[in-house]
């Protein structure tokens, strides 16, 4: 059993460490919830992570029984599916009509219809190996889309000199979750789960370098600096980060626009 195994004590290891990090880095936007539900209004924030973090999250429960006893992939992502529907369901509760309609439109054709469309497409047209093959290069390909997504913040942060959207803490742990489940897919040999924690690595240590120079740097960020606003033309597989109409705290915008996938 890859991951829950005594011949495997490392990737046990590993794997625990990466769903004890993941953990806290799906609870990052419960102050970005906690805000909404106050202000009953979503202020312009955006759907689009959560409901792409909660498709990566099926995603990867779908590969893990594919390939069958990867009990630490199952159960961190399981939590994620739980997090992400309860964010989901509160943005829908408090969004404008316009907002909500593109929300739950994205929502049923990427959860729903994309969902459906891959398991469908897996289970008839492959088998055996080549399966679980083409899936773990869809869960790649996926995974690296989303790892993609701070590009927009560390081009403000060196746009601007300012780090106020770009906290180190979020940038620690999600560099340590990509370092332990880089470890975990090495230890059971998986290479659709090391590979895009690759470039989560990569793109953690380049945000806590930015973070490191320019976090003494006092610079106003301008109207124009600020993320964008909310696009109803968002491609659905490729998150952007959140924008807000609003001035907004720092943190809370930086930790909305980080949600990434645990693996």
């Amino acid at each position: 059993m890859a991951g829950l195994s005594l011949d495997h004590p490392w990737a046990f290891t590993f794997g625990l460490l990466g769903n004890l990090i993941s953990f806290m880095v799906y609870l990052a936007p419960i102050p970005t919830f906690r805000r909404i539900y106050k202000k009953k209004s979503t202020e312009g924030f955006q759907s689009e992570p959560y409901i792409v973090a909660f498709f990566s999250s099926m995603l990867w429960i779908y590969y893990a029984f594919i390939k069958t006893d990867e009990y630490l992939l199952i159960t961190i992502n399981s939590f994620g599916c739980v997090v992400e529907t309860v964010y989901i369901f509160m943005f829908l509760f408090y969004a404008p009509k316009k907002v909500k309609i593109h929300a739950a439109k994205l929502m049923l054709a990427l959860n729903v219809g994309l969902f459906s469309l891959i398991v469908l497409s897996t289970m008839l047209l492959c088998s055996g190996p080549t399966r679980l093959k083409v899936l773990g290069w869809m869960c790649v390909g996926f995974a690296v889309s989303v790892f993609a997504a701070p590009l927009s913040i560390i081009k403000q942060v060196i746009r601007t000199k300012s780090v106020e959207f770009m906290p180190f803490s979020l940038s620690f742990f999600l560099t340590l979750s990509a370092i332990a489940w880089f470890s975990y897919g090495m230890f059971v040999k998986d290479i659709y789960v090391a590979i895009p924690n690759i470039l989560g690595f990569s793109f953690g240590v380049v945000q806590m370098v930015l973070y490191i120079v320019y976090k003494d740097t006092k610079v106003a960020v301008e109207e124009d600096d600020k993320l964008p606003e909310y696009d109803t033309k968002v491609v659905p597989c490729a998150p952007e980060e959140k924008g807000a109409s609003v001035v907004v705290d720092g943190d809370e915008r930086a930790k909305e626009g980080a949600e990434l996938s645990p693996v």
